[in-house]
Parts: C-alpha cells; structure tokens; sequence
C-alpha cells in the first residue's frame, strides 16, 4: 500500500533533507511541499496526502493554525526546532514529534510508526465496512423517545433534550429541568435524532442547536460551545471542520 505525503516547512535545507530521508521509504510518495502555511492548508485540501511533515513555526501561520484549518485529515509528523509544543502536538493526535536537526534512525521510527498506524487503522475500517450492514437514509426521525425515570417510563420530546453526554455504556441526556440516563450508547441515540438539529462536537457529546448560545475561541486554537444555561462542551478537531462548514 503506497502512502502520499507532503513537505510542510519554511526552511529550503530542511525541506531537502528530508527529501533525502524519505527516499530511504520506496513506498513512500512525495506530493508537493510548502513553505508556508497558507499554502499547506490549500495544497492539504487538494491533494489530500496520507502523511504530512510539519514545522511548528512558520511565518503566517503556525504549524498548529494549519491543523485546525485543513478539512483533510493526515498522519501527522511534527519537525521542529521547539521542543516546548511536543504535549500540544500528541493532543492533536500527532503520531510523532522530532526535534532539529533531525536524526535518520530517529526518522525512519517515526515513518515506521506513521505507516504502521495507517495500516492498522485502515485495515480496520476495511473489515468494519466489509461485515456492516449499512441502512439506507432515514427521511424521518423519532420526534419522542421513552426514557427510564424512576421506576416510570418518561415521554420527552426529543426537541426539548439540549445535550447527551456519553458515560461508559449509557448516556445522559439533559434538558432545561431534568437529566435522565438511558442504557443505550450515545452512538444508538444519536441514529435517532435529526442531524439538522443534533450535531456531534465530541466524540462523547451531542448537542441541540436550538439550544446553542454561542462558540468560543480556546486558547490552544481549539474551539467551545457554550449552551444557554452556560454548560460548555470542548469542540474535537474531527467536529469543528463540521461547525465550520455552517459559518457563513
């Protein structure tokens, strides 16, 4: 299996070598390369490499400003001469950090690890598509559900849930005046609900737009959603692309 990538960096010497070291991989395609982050978030989004080597600092934008642009998703490896952003860079699910001046035995682990994590992660997705069923496209959702009160079966209204909230196997669901945990997983609640009205923003949490206040800029680059009675929920880099396509 052939990966592609591209050469993110501002330097002209640390572009060509890492040339140089990637042509230890034959497997290994070089794309393109960037010296600015504008340009790597264009050329991301067009290409759509499986691998990037990324600087952290670049002029313009920062290493880190062009993950939270870029809608593509790669395998991401860090290439820097900052060893201060090596825990930001893990939590944007970096597979690895290398420090300049590169060392190749250092690199060829870290291409080891990208590629080896691609092929695991891949070829999972491959037998999961192969054994699913897959249903066809809802026309309408559920606009009750019945949930576990007490020792009663409640009606609520789907419209009136602001949020669910993921917890082990079950699922909280809150509303204006009431919380109710159902046994069913978030994954299972979420196949009912209209996704014009129900957004994921986390793996873990699913909000109501009609009950969203506002969306707040993080401090790390990262987003929060802020709901009308002040409960906020961090936004995942995989979530926020879907926020920002309904920026208008």
């Amino acid at each position: 299996m052939d990966t592609t990538c591209l050469i993110i960096d501002d330097e002209k010497l640390a572009r060509e070598l890492l040339r140089e070291y990637i042509a230890a991989f034959p497997q290994i395609e070089i794309l393109g390369e960037c010296a600015k982050g504008t340009e790597a978030v264009e050329q991301i989004d067009n290409l759509k490499p499986d691998l990037i080597f990324l600087d952290v600092q670049m002029p313009g934008m920062t290493g880190f400003d062009v993950l939270d642009e870029i809608i593509h998703e790669p395998y991401v490896i860090f290439t820097t001469a900052y060893d201060q952003y090596a825990i930001k860079a893990f939590e944007k699910n970096a597979v690895d950090y290398l420090l300049k001046p590169l060392d190749l035995d250092r690199f060829k682990l870290a291409v080891d690890r990208a590629l080896q994590r691609r092929k695991m992660e891949e070829g999972n997705i491959e037998d999961l598509l192969s054994g699913m069923h897959i249903p066809p496209v809802r026309s309408s959702y559920d606009s009750h559900i019945f949930v576990q009160k007490s020792e009663k079966l409640f009606n609520l209204p789907v419209e009136e849930i602001m949020y669910l909230e993921a917890s082990g196997d079950y699922t909280v669901i809150s509303t204006k005046n009431d919380q109710f945990v159902s046994s069913s997983g978030i994954g299972k609640l979420e196949e009912l609900m209209s996704p014009d009205k129900f957004i994921r923003v986390h793996r873990s949490t699913i909000i109501n737009l009609n009950f969203l206040k506002e969306i707040e800029r993080h401090f790390n680059g990262g987003m929060i959603v802020k709901m009308q009675n002040s409960k906020t929920f961090p936004v995942s880099r995989t979530y926020a692309k879907m926020i920002r396509k309904k920026v208008v």
